[in-house]
């Protein structure tokens, strides 16, 4: 089991340059787990790639119903107060966005405090970077 990162989420969605190397991680561990919010994070960053024209609106559909599909089948961390002390910790630690320091946060929950040898797939170099300071084994797809 492998945490997900939206970032690495979204080219399970919608094919991209890592989109190949994001199905093989899936592939080699299929359960995902995710943050509570990464379904939105997901859902903004397709509506995003629809207003600068990298999506038509029957692709922006079929993303939809992709990320509805996929969101049945992951498990999310939903352990809110937990994960924001968590991240509040990590924004002072590392440079990050409110967002990754929540997503960071989750997998920090999932694992108990305990991220040595877990893996954390993500494709924000950033987030990557914190990621692996923190102890997880970070799989950061290329295209």
């Amino acid at each position: 089991m492998r945490f997900w990162d939206s970032s690495a989420v979204v080219p399970l969605i919608v094919e991209e340059e890592r989109s190949r190397a994001c199905r093989s991680l899936r592939r080699q561990s299929p359960s995902l787990v995710v943050w509570a919010f990464t379904r939105t994070e997901v859902a903004s960053a397709l509506h995003r790639l629809r207003r600068e024209g990298h999506l038509d609106p029957s692709g922006l559909t079929r993303a939809a119903r992709r990320l509805e599909l996929l969101a049945r089948q992951w498990t999310e961390v939903e352990a809110f107060g937990a994960v924001r002390e968590r991240a509040e910790r990590l924004l002072g630690a590392h440079p990050l966005s409110s967002a990754d320091a929540l997503q960071l946060g989750a997998a920090l929950v999932l694992v108990g405090e305990r991220p040595r040898g877990r893996g954390f797939v993500t494709a924000d170099a950033r987030l990557a970077g914190a990621a692996e300071a923190e102890g997880f084994r970070v799989y950061l797809p290329r295209g």
